[in-house]
């Protein structure tokens, strides 16, 4: 039976902590006897090692009204379940599966305590079903996946996938930019870069339509960095390498558009 490798050094781990070691403690795990004592010690370890990223999810959460101690037990919650279910052999990252994964749990949270009542009911089903088919796609593919895998994932038109994912980052960009851990160039990792795709809450739209529009009517260079945002799944470094600038043009580009999107809806 092969021992459980040592944790890392406290000092190894800083608040950019990518948590790399976490797959290799799974594939420790996998070696041990599901019954044995030495399995059930083995998961604590996994579980203990990755609370801090269940926290840090809820704090993305906390200035919307929820008792922050709440957030944390159900973002934990996600946790269990991204433990029990990540398989070390079908994906390279547990960070790209967890996070999607709790936040879901604390998107369901919100959606089932604090939605407001003017959400039309077709985006809330449709919110749930691209919740639950994300980390599923993620852990198959290995990558984030688009909006064409998610619509023929569920059975619906790539524009529905879409015109929620736009609308649904428009309420969710401050989150997306929150950092999660440090980059190789060493500077803060963004959830958005770490998961490879946006956040599918959707919270206060009431005219799907108004998306459309909206959509249509924006300048080529708007609509060409919304294509590759939401159609290709690209992350804001590599929608900035594919047309020449810098990360943070593209970040307030996506920031103003959205924002202008925002006063459209309400």
């Amino acid at each position: 039976m092969a021992p459980a490798r040592p944790a890392r050094p406290a000092e190894a781990r800083s608040s950019g902590d990518s948590y790399d070691d976490v797959v290799d403690m799974f594939l420790v795990l996998r070696t041990m006897p599901p019954e044995s004592r030495e399995y059930a010690r083995q998961r604590e370890r996994i579980v203990v090692r990755c609370l801090p990223l269940a926290d840090h999810v809820a704090r993305r959460y906390a200035r919307r009204g929820e008792n922050l101690d709440d957030l944390i037990q159900v973002a934990r919650v996600g946790l269990m379940n991204a433990i029990n279910r990540f398989d070390p052999a079908k994906g390279p990252s547990f960070i790209g599966f967890a996070v999607p994964t709790m936040m879901g749990e604390v998107r369901r949270h919100f959606r089932d305590h604090t939605w407001s009542m003017r959400v039309p009911r077709r985006l809330r089903e449709l919110h749930v079903q691209i919740g639950k088919a994300t980390p599923a796609l993620i852990q198959r593919l290995g990558r984030a996946p688009t909006a064409s895998e998610i619509s023929e994932m569920l059975g619906i038109s790539r524009e529905e996938v879409v015109e929620c994912l736009v609308a649904g980052e428009t309420y969710r960009l401050e989150s997306l930019d929150a950092p999660v851990g440090a980059a190789s160039s060493g500077n803060d990792r963004m959830v958005a870069e770490s998961i490879g795709e946006l956040d599918p809450q959707i919270d206060h739209i009431t005219n799907r339509e108004a998306v459309r529009a909206f959509v249509a009517v924006l300048p080529q260079r708007e609509r060409e960095i919304l294509q590759m945002r939401f159609f290709e799944s690209m992350t804001q470094s590599q929608i900035a390498q594919r047309i020449g600038c810098s990360q943070m043009q593209i970040s307030r580009i996506l920031a103003n558009t959205l924002q202008r999107l925002r006063d459209q809806l309400e």
